[in-house]
């Protein structure tokens, strides 16, 4: 798991004299008077008030999304009335959510009609995001008491949400594999997107995706790259799916599944790439290290391993890695989100060299980390 930083504080540590003032009152309220500072204090009051509200627009959004409105409103502009019935939704009610996602830069009313912005239509637009924003109930649920979550004296929901993660008994009901591989596929398509920017696939003679659930990442690789063979590595209970997905895009001759769990069953051989897309971030260090040597076993001298997937800003916290996946897996209770430097920690502790990050397009989509098998 991640490494806790217990160091003391050194002797004569204090906190600075600057951050001593600005948590005076009398100080903030005299810097609100002097034409330099006001802009500062204010701009810093309206960044706290965000966090304190936090919640409640985290609640705006999700009712948004659960009501259908950036569909309905990417097909025309509607008037309140309209959207309140659609929804059964009270007039003042729908009101007051309309008003709050305008708010969050979401809406634009003209003329009694309401519209998406440029945000609101990326809302919309985006693959898998509204399904990802409308599953959050769960989340929420497991975060309504914030102490008892991080002293780990709440039974998580999520645990039970995603239940690959214990092995293949863990998902062997298609429904319920059915469910988190849906949710799952959906918001690969900016993953896969900004993992192909970031390396060359092309030169791959075959491409195995461990993990790779329903296909959607391979399906990707396979638009962009007309050379290298494909093949997916994943849970019995996900090979329907994934075979249909190929078929549709055409992919089944390039397309080889190998049904099976890697805690349980040993790797095929074969590939010259093997990619790791949204896995590791799931299991504990132990279980992580021993997937990566056995990839590195089942790779050839020279093979590359490609890890994909959100991650923390290391000693720069990031709002969508430490403020969002950090807990989300936390809530899972069975992984933790990582740095790019923990994860290039865990690809040499199992034998890997020439160790790379590439830069992402989109940090807080996705993280990218390389490596090689040297041997």
């Amino acid at each position: 798991m991640t490494a806790i930083d217990d160091r003391p504080a050194r002797p004569g540590m204090r906190t600075s004299r600057w951050t001593r003032l600005m948590a005076d009152p009398v100080f903030q309220a005299r810097c609100a008077r002097i034409p330099l500072l006001r802009r500062l204090v204010r701009r810093e009051g309206e960044a706290m008030f965000d966090l304190v509200a936090g919640f409640c627009h985290s609640q705006i959004l999700q009712a948004f999304v659960r009501f259908d409105i950036p569909a309905q409103l990417l097909d025309a502009p509607s008037p309140t009335a309209a959207l309140a019935q659609r929804a059964s939704v009270p007039l003042r009610n729908m009101t007051l959510l309309l008003n709050g996602a305008a708010s969050l830069g979401l809406l634009r009313q003209r003329r009694g009609l309401w519209q998406l912005t440029t945000r609101g239509a990326a809302l919309a637009g985006v693959p898998g995001l509204q399904q990802m924003i409308a599953h959050h109930d769960v989340l929420y649920r497991d975060l309504s008491d914030p102490v008892a979550f991080f002293r780990d004296e709440v039974t998580t929901e999520l645990a039970d949400f995603w239940p690959y993660v214990f092995g293949a008994g863990g998902a062997a009901d298609p429904a319920v594999a059915q469910t988190y591989s849906q949710l799952m596929a959906d918001s690969q398509s900016l993953v896969a997107q900004d993992t192909l920017d970031a390396v060359d696939l092309g030169r791959a003679r075959c491409i195995m995706d461990v993990g790779g659930g329903t296909g959607a990442f391979l399906t990707a690789v396979g638009a962009r790259h007309a050379a290298p063979q494909l093949m997916l590595f994943d849970l019995p209970a996900v090979v329907p799916a994934a075979r249909q997905r190929f078929a549709q895009a055409g992919l089944s001759a390039r397309t080889t599944i190998h049904a099976g769990s890697f805690r349980d069953d040993p790797l095929p051989k074969g590939a010259d790439v093997i990619t790791l897309v949204r896995v590791l971030y799931d299991h504990a260090d132990d279980t992580v290290v021993a997937l990566l040597r056995s990839i590195r076993g089942a790779l050839p001298p020279g093979g590359r391993i490609i890890v994909s997937e959100p991650m923390t800003g290391g000693p720069r916290p990031t709002r969508a890695g430490d403020a969002y996946f950090a807990l989300y897996c936390q809530a899972m209770r069975t992984g933790a989100a990582r740095s790019r430097g923990q994860v290039s920690d865990l690809l040499v502790q199992a034998g890997f060299g020439d160790v790379r990050m590439p830069r992402s397009a989109r940090p807080f989509v996705t993280g990218v980390v390389t490596g090689v098998n040297p041997s």
